[in-house]
């Protein structure tokens, strides 16, 4: 039986454990050919792209989880608006930011996006570009009844804002915010998050889990630093709330908008803090496409201080045949955690 992954192995065990995810991956979980385009688009019920390795399995090993698990998963929803214009500028004719969807735009934006959270099956779900409380009723009632009876709105409070959310299928704890932290910026002065980090703490089946979701600033008119400083920002304060529960499973996800080798990324994962869950399915870790270039900008992370544990081999990239997913130009990541 596979014991929980808790990252106390030594450097080179671990990059081996890793590396073997690829031999383990189950071929049935890709049925579109593993991250080859070719899923069938999700409006029409087709199949996911799972982006699970294209290897055979290996059917010596043994994956049985060690106990109780539960799924989690990150996506950017792309832009779901409602239906008030609070910047007075959106006119899409001339590239307002902002967009302003008739009623059956926004409610069929709304079922899309139900539809893709249903497909994720996952007991967490971690959002990004939500705008408003409107939008999240409207998600809650196109999902199944009772399905999310957590649904936490990470609101910044700007006109045209596109904001997280998570929503979850266990009871509510606590709900920090940090939006408003200053954070030190490479070579001199100060900023805060782009939006806002938010930090949800929860029962899941009785056992204490703690989730932040995140979207660092975007690559779109760049400002590098201010991401690498949401970034050390973001490890400090996951660092602070593992350390101060110790028995509850950490992860932190969200659009991170940077790649695994950057240096926003390595500020999270290097000093041993966090561990990014789908680096056992590289190179089927992508999550967004542009100009053919297709890189992994969603994440799933670990802390590695506290209880829980990652399910090697679980983290699967749903997409459809477009690199997306229903109606989001971002696919989603999904992985499996043992509770602690």
């Amino acid at each position: 039986m596979q014991t929980p992954i808790r990252y106390t192995l030594p450097l080179l065990a671990l990059l081996a454990l890793l590396a073997g995810c690829a031999a383990q991956a189950d071929p049935a979980r890709d049925r579109t050919g593993g991250g080859s385009d070719t899923g069938t688009p999700q409006t029409d019920g087709g199949d996911l792209d799972t982006g699970a390795a294209d290897t055979a399995a290996d059917t010596s090993a043994d994956t049985t989880p060690a106990g109780p698990t539960i799924e989690i998963a990150t996506w950017n929803a792309a832009r779901f608006f409602d239906r008030v214009c609070d910047s007075g500028r959106c006119d899409a004719g001339q590239n307002d930011y902002e967009e302003l969807p008739s009623a059956a735009q926004f409610q069929y934006k709304a079922s899309q996006l139900a539809t893709g959270i249903t497909r994720q099956d996952a007991d967490i779900m971690l959002l990004q570009e939500v705008e408003s409380q409107d939008c999240i009723d409207a998600l809650i009632a196109a999902l199944p009844a009772g399905r999310w009876p957590v649904a936490v709105l990470g609101e910044m409070g700007q006109d045209a804002s596109v904001d997280v959310a998570v929503l979850a299928n266990g009871e509510l704890v606590d709900v920090i915010r940090h939006r408003s932290v200053s954070l030190p910026l490479p070579g001199g002065g100060s900023t805060t998050f782009t939006r806002e980090f938010l930090e949800v703490e929860l029962l899941i089946q009785g056992r204490p889990v703690t989730v932040f979701t995140a979207h660092f600033r975007s690559k779109n008119n760049d400002d590098p630093a201010r991401r690498l400083a949401e970034a050390r920002g973001a490890a400090a304060i996951v660092a602070a709330s593992a350390a101060a529960s110790p028995d509850s499973l950490v992860v932190l996800g969200g659009d991170l908008n940077d790649t695994p080798d950057s240096e926003p990324m390595l500020a999270l994962t290097s000093p041993g803090i966090l561990v990014r869950v789908a680096a056992d399915i590289v190179p089927n870790d992508w999550t967004y496409a542009f100009n053919s270039q297709r890189d992994a900008i969603d994440h799933l992370l670990i802390a590695n201080t506290a209880s829980g544990g990652y399910v090697a081999c679980s983290a699967t990239v749903l997409r459809d045949a477009t690199g997306g997913l229903n109606t989001s130009d971002h696919a989603s990541l999904r992985a499996s955690f043992y509770l602690p």
